[in-house]
């Protein structure tokens, strides 16, 4: 079954009358009919609501399928989701290494809190592959992926770390928001963990916020299960529902984001302004016969650079666009800019971009009206 199929049934009961979708149920308290099931509850009832009741289960069980995972754990935000996968690896007196372009706050909460715990990082290549195990040192516990990058787009290739990693004994975690989970299938490719935010395309409306981490092994989801439990992780019903409901229409709007994006990419490319466009799914991108082998399409999210930019061109760039809104996230069914260098943070990766690095997510808007407006702000940084 194609996954385009598959989303429109996983998550819900076939084969008998009922709601196509799952009940909203709000509740802390769940009820035994004997004391005997308190401690010992009967299979497939939930002992507690912070465990999650019928739209956490529907939506726990959908990304599982979509995913081939073992465990689905939800997590109130994707930068939670990062975090609970890390955690879920490693151990005081351990090492993790991290690729260069990992996202800014996942790379803050590497460097600022897990040291905390004992645990220290190395941050290698954005486009690491084999080589890795030329960093591998004793103590290395796991090693943190995003492919590509959600700023400057590199492709790491998962297979080879994920070989060598399970030789090693190493656990693998992947950001994989830029996917959704449709286009890459991480676990497949041997990675152990891979996390997400639903708050990007699966939600698809920015009206929600939420992660998902999928294990790839038994042994593992009882180690995923085992830490999000302990640190009381809760997404609410309502925030599952919506989730649940972008699920079904995910592969319509990736596929029309995407293919808005590699018009809007082409039509850049031929702009004398523009200098480099960084998006694995044009054959000139660096890194695009790995994504051909990896991935089985692409989204809505790329960046361009500008050389000879600064900060002031890229401001008056993105204040006179008007279709394009300025925000972080993406996903969404609204397009978003923003400019990218105030947060670009890189200790390990040589290729750097030249001039100003502008992102954009590309939502479902006509393509025409965001090229006009996208010459829009060229022009107003022409004048002045």
């Amino acid at each position: 079954m194609k996954d385009a199929t598959k989303l429109t049934r996983i998550g819900r009961a076939h084969g008998e009358p009922g709601l196509v979708n799952p009940a909203i149920e709000r509740a802390s308290t769940v009820l035994f009919g004997a004391a005997g099931q308190l401690y010992n509850a009967p299979p497939g009832k939930t002992h507690y609501g912070r465990v999650g009741l019928s739209a956490q289960s529907a939506l726990r069980d959908a990304l599982s399928e979509l995913q081939t995972g073992t465990h689905c754990a939800l997590t109130p935000s994707g930068l939670a989701a990062n975090t609970l996968a890390i955690l879920t690896c490693v151990e005081a007196g351990g090492e993790v290494l991290a690729a260069d372009n990992i996202y800014g706050p996942v790379r803050g909460f590497l460097l600022n809190t897990l040291p905390r715990f004992g645990v220290n990082t190395r941050f290698v290549s954005a486009r690491i592959g084999a080589e890795i195990e030329t960093q591998i040192r004793e103590n290395t516990q796991a090693i943190v992926l995003e492919s590509p990058g959600s700023l400057t787009m590199e492709i790491q290739d998962l297979r080879a770390i994920a070989r060598i990693a399970q030789a090693r004994g190493i656990a693998t975690v992947i950001d994989d928001t830029w996917s959704a989970g449709l286009t890459l299938k991480p676990l497949e490719l041997g990675i152990d963990y891979a996390a997400q935010a639903l708050t990007k395309y699966p939600g698809g409306h920015s009206d929600v916020m939420m992660g998902a981490v999928l294990s790839r092994t038994e042994q593992q989801a009882q180690r995923l299960q085992q830490l999000e439990r302990s640190m009381g992780y809760y997404v609410s019903p309502d925030d599952a529902f919506l989730v649940l409901r972008g699920l079904r229409t995910l592969d319509l709007r990736m596929k029309r984001s995407a293919d808005s994006a590699l018009m809007i990419a082409d039509w850049l490319s031929a702009r004398s302004e523009v200098g480099q466009i960084y998006h694995p799914a044009r054959p000139d991108h660096r890194d695009h016969d790995l994504w051909t082998r990896d991935f089985s399409g692409a989204c809505g999210l790329f960046s361009f650079s500008v050389p000879g930019w600064r900060l002031k061109q890229s401001e008056t760039f993105l204040d006179g666009l008007d279709l394009f809104g300025i925000g972080y996230s993406w996903g969404g069914f609204e397009s978003l800019a923003i400019h990218c260098d105030p947060q670009l943070r890189r200790s390990a990766e040589d290729d750097r971009h030249e001039g100003a690095l502008i992102r954009l997510a590309i939502g479902m808007e006509d393509p025409s009206d965001l090229i006009a407006d996208l010459e829009n702000g060229f022009a107003a940084v022409a004048a002045g």
